[in-house]
């Protein structure tokens, strides 16, 4: 996987993999100063862009060894673990948005599926600003189980939709925590709407439908830690 970006790379540089070739034009080199001890290839600006396929590479690219994904038990060990699963979001940049608020309040990690979903790539990274590189993610083969699977191990589970009636700052969120936000456009399909134990809703004042599924992670997960920290 070629990284690309000021933040992904430098990320990346201090996570979870190993970061094989770091390449950087000579303005980066000359304005990072993180970059110095790692070998660094110096190249132009058409050679990173060719090297990662994006001209939003800000003079920095790097080879990495492919995401480090871990299993789903690793995410609820804690008894206040918060999750986000995400169902089939399939815009990079919406999941890159979302493991990067997930990460900005401490969460225990993120769930996606392995089909209809994106997965971690180049550009999620660069969406991320870097913060894939700490968060742990895991892929699940069905949602809707592995929410089952979380209940049975004293997890609540609460599924973002605009025709429920709880109010989002209605419940206490104490304990584990999984919140669930659905695709662009469609929402939660109706199994993984069911397997959630509560349904909750954000207030919408103006003319348009839905927020963006990233902009409603910032406002759920706010929430929650806002409400466990004694403030709501």
């Amino acid at each position: 996987m070629v990284l690309y970006g000021r933040n992904p790379v430098r990320e990346a540089l201090g996570g979870r993999r190993a970061v094989r070739r770091v390449w950087a034009s000579a303005s980066a080199q000359a304005g990072e100063e993180w970059l110095a001890g790692h070998g660094v290839v110096e190249s132009s600006p058409s050679d990173l862009e060719a090297l990662c396929g994006s001209p939003d590479h800000q003079g920095v690219c790097a080879k990495a060894d492919p995401y480090p994904y871990v299993e789903t038990w690793e995410l609820l060990a804690a008894d206040d673990a918060m999750v986000v699963a995400l169902d089939e979001v399939q815009d990079p940049g919406n999941l890159g948005a979302v493991c990067r608020i997930a990460e900005c309040v401490g969460a225990a990690g993120v769930v996606i599926p392995e089909r209809r979903a994106v997965e971690v790539t180049p550009a999620v990274c660069k969406a991320s600003a870097g913060a894939v590189e700490h968060l742990r993610i895991a892929r699940v083969r069905n949602l809707a189980d592995f929410l089952d699977g979380a209940k049975r191990d004293g997890a609540w589970v609460y599924g973002a939709a605009a025709g429920a009636q709880t109010p989002h700052h209605r419940p206490d969120y104490a304990g584990r925590v999984v919140l669930v936000l659905g695709a662009e456009g469609r929402g939660l399909r109706p199994r993984v709407a069911g397997a959630c134990d509560e349904l909750v809703f954000l207030p919408l004042r103006g003319r348009v439908e839905s927020l963006n599924v990233s902009a409603a992670a910032a406002a759920l997960l706010y929430g929650i830690l806002q409400k466990r920290e004694g403030g709501g």
